[in-house]
């Protein structure tokens, strides 16, 4: 799909806040709010958009350990495998499949050290996993959504 300059603003200030009404992007896109509606219902459609969702911070719900996670898999793991086995596990909030020797990066997040290491073992149990590389996370430094710069005025 074809995203004008208008497009990239609108999808920027849903980034920037995803409960601004059509009315108040409209008035910094210079587009009525049915206009916005319309966009948005386009971007939706063609899949720009993928959906809308609350952001939670960890350490309000109590889950401020974190690590990201190598794992090193048998050798015809595939990429649906990893995605439907990191998917039973609560604590994953991400998984990716990456170039060099591990064969994905897992990131972790749990309520303390003993629940990682839980999570961690749960992991491991999984039949193609054969080994596991981890890395805890110290503190956050740069944390920022699907970042979409804004065409400049």
């Amino acid at each position: 799909m074809h995203m004008d300059a208008v497009d990239q603003r609108i999808v920027a200030l849903l980034v920037a806040d995803a409960r601004a009404s059509y009315a108040e992007i409209g008035a910094k896109v210079s587009l009525s709010a049915p206009a916005v509606k319309r966009r948005v219902d386009r971007l939706r459609s063609s899949g720009v958009i993928k959906g809308f969702t609350a952001v939670i911070e960890p350490s309000a719900i109590g889950w401020t350990t974190e690590a990201f996670v190598e794992l090193f898999c048998t050798g015809r793991t595939t990429p649906a495998q990893i995605t439907v086995a990191t998917r039973r596990h609560p604590e994953v909030v991400g998984a990716y499949t990456v170039s060099g020797q591990a064969d994905a990066l897992v990131h972790l997040r749990a309520a303390d050290i003993g629940h990682l290491e839980q999570a961690l073992e749960r992991l491991r149990a999984e039949p193609f996993v054969t080994s596991t590389r981890s890395m805890v996370v110290l503190s956050r430094l740069v944390e920022t959504p699907t970042a979409i710069p804004a065409p400049s005025d």
